[in-house]
């Protein structure tokens, strides 16, 4: 079982310099071997990762030797990453797969980040040691107690972080025997087959007041000024406060139900195509439906449990759980599933979370 910790870094600034030079020299690594790679496709020849740092080490000596003042790791994961951007590109391709060529990365817009290699770093208690660098404060312990693989540096918010990757033993969970269905949406995040509803707290439309202000505060500072930058960085960190509030409460709902149920029935989501509504997509973005199911479905597979989609077009919602009747119409404003052939009146999202978990259950056995 592999699993990552990811923690704030308190660094000097000196070792603030350090970080921008790793996270610079990895950036301008990527971008020669990138186009080094375009160049030599277009001639007929057949780049790889692995001959392009070759190259590159053969030369870094006296046309790059400032690579020098940082750890080699910055440079042997930009090549990494361009090799996994083609790979990617290349088998999106052979499946028909929307994956986008690999771009130039440009300081200020790009993933500020460089890999570390787990012989190149340790750590112990709140102390990251790094090379070429020393003792880095971390805000807290690693939580995890395994082999360290690996590590990520990287910059969000203004805030230096640590990812650090950890393998851990297997531990044995026995699951649960109780199935559920779960119904996802907007109006309720999820709402469960046994009546238990989790509410969509909405974290962007809650600070949405807040966003337009500093939204408006950055376009009004002049380009290149000083307090663009402070604007721009006040924005940046309300970001990520959205995304923690999100991320919190999905990581929490999704470790209730993985904890407490071994067989779950969920919807195959069409979320993309979701996405092109123009009067949803703002909700669906703040709901992060998508990522949801994404960590429900890995959880409850760690538990040993069984996760089971219905096909996308099931219609859970038009079906009566009492009786199968399906209504030929039912519009999103209707919260109340009314059944015209055994009078059943039902919440309309219960009445669909225990459709989906029949028809999972169903799905279970024919397999």
């Amino acid at each position: 079982m592999i699993r990552a910790h990811k923690i704030r870094l308190n660094p000097t600034l000196e070792q603030q310099v350090y970080f921008g030079k790793a996270t610079g020299t990895r950036r301008f690594v990527f971008n020669w071997a990138l186009s080094e790679w375009i160049r030599q496709y277009e001639a007929g020849e057949k780049p790889s990762a692995m001959s392009l740092k070759k190259q590159f080490n053969a030369i870094k000596g006296e046309q790059f030797p400032w690579v020098y003042d940082v750890t080699k790791c910055a440079v042997e994961g930009a090549f990494v990453d361009v090799g996994t951007a083609f790979k990617n590109f290349f088998e999106g391709l052979k499946k028909k797969r929307k994956v986008g060529y690999p771009k130039f990365k440009k300081k200020g817009k790009a993933n500020e980040s460089f890999y570390l290699a787990n012989d190149k770093f340790s750590v112990s208690g709140h102390t990251i040691h790094i090379p070429k660098l020393g003792d880095v404060d971390m805000t807290e312990r690693l939580r995890f107690d395994g082999k360290i693989l690996s590590a990520t540096v990287s910059l969000r918010a203004g805030w230096w972080w640590v990812s650090i990757t950890v393998c851990l033993p297997d531990k044995a969970h026995l699951p649960s025997h109780q199935a559920v269905g779960v119904d996802v949406g907007i109006k309720r995040l999820a709402t469960l087959s046994d009546g238990t509803v989790f509410e969509n707290q909405k974290p962007l439309h809650g600070l949405m007041s807040k966003l337009k202000r500093l939204n408006k505060s950055l376009s009004r500072k002049q380009k290149g000024s000083v307090n663009r930058d402070k604007a721009k960085l006040k924005l940046a960190r309300l970001h990520y406060r959205i995304a923690c509030i999100r991320e919190d409460i999905l990581h929490k709902m999704t470790t209730k139900i993985a904890n407490n149920y071994g067989f779950v029935g969920i919807e195959s989501l069409n979320v993309k195509g979701m996405m092109g509504n123009p009067k949803l997509a703002q909700a669906l973005n703040d709901a992060a439906l998508g990522r949801m199911l994404e960590l429900l479905g890995s959880k409850v597979l760690t538990n040993n449990g069984v996760v089971l989609s219905v096909g996308r077009f099931y219609p859970s919602s038009k079906t009566c759980s009492g009786c199968g009747c399906v209504l030929q119409e039912l519009s999103l404003s209707e919260r109340e599933f009314v059944c015209p052939a055994c009078s059943l009146v039902l919440d309309r999202d219960l009445n669909a979370s225990i459709n989906i978990l029949k028809e999972a259950l169903r799905l279970a056995s024919v397999s």
